[in-house]
């Protein structure tokens, strides 16, 4: 059961925190689900993964990372979707894939100690380009791509930095 004071979860900002500055905001397509962060990520990478491919239907993933602590929900917590595709439930069972239960949106992965947030639900600044902190620094799981991609990132057989690099 989620709590209402901390909004989430012990391990993310509460709604009550004054200390808490957001820094950047994100929704869900439909508006419902809403949420900010309070600083850059701590990376960001593009997976490859037949899961992530099957899952978001779409070639790769890409995430933004963020310490738990990072994350305050706004709007919408009563909306969440979770789904753990390992033991294949609808629950949250950490890692699992947290999305919109209206719109259908793929919110993020929650992990055990970090959110991985998909960059394109933020609303950046209007006519500003995609900050730096959320440009990817790696793919992961290359040489499970359906597409080739031809830039200098440094490219792992799985994790970043406990893998083969590519």
């Amino acid at each position: 059961m989620l709590s209402a004071k901390n909004n989430f979860g012990p391990d993310y900002a509460s709604v009550d925190d004054l200390t808490f500055v957001p820094k950047y905001r994100a929704a869900c397509f439909c508006g419902k689900v809403q949420y900010e962060v309070s600083a850059d990520p701590v990376d960001a990478k593009l997976c490859h993964c037949k899961t992530c491919q099957r899952l978001h239907g779409a070639p790769m993933q890409w995430a933004a990372i963020f310490h738990k602590y990072q994350v305050r929900f706004t709007a919408g917590v009563n909306l969440l979707r979770f789904y753990n595709n390992e033991l294949d439930k609808n629950e949250r069972i950490l890692p699992c894939k947290v999305s919109c239960s209206l719109c259908g949106t793929p919110i993020a992965d929650e992990g055990r100690r970090m959110w991985l947030a998909f960059p394109s639900l933020f609303d950046f600044e209007p006519g500003t380009q995609v900050p730096d902190s959320f440009k990817p620094t790696c793919h992961l799981f290359y040489g499970q791509r359906v597409i080739d991609i031809s830039d200098n990132l440094p490219k792992w057989s799985g994790h970043k930095d406990l893998s083969d690099r590519l």
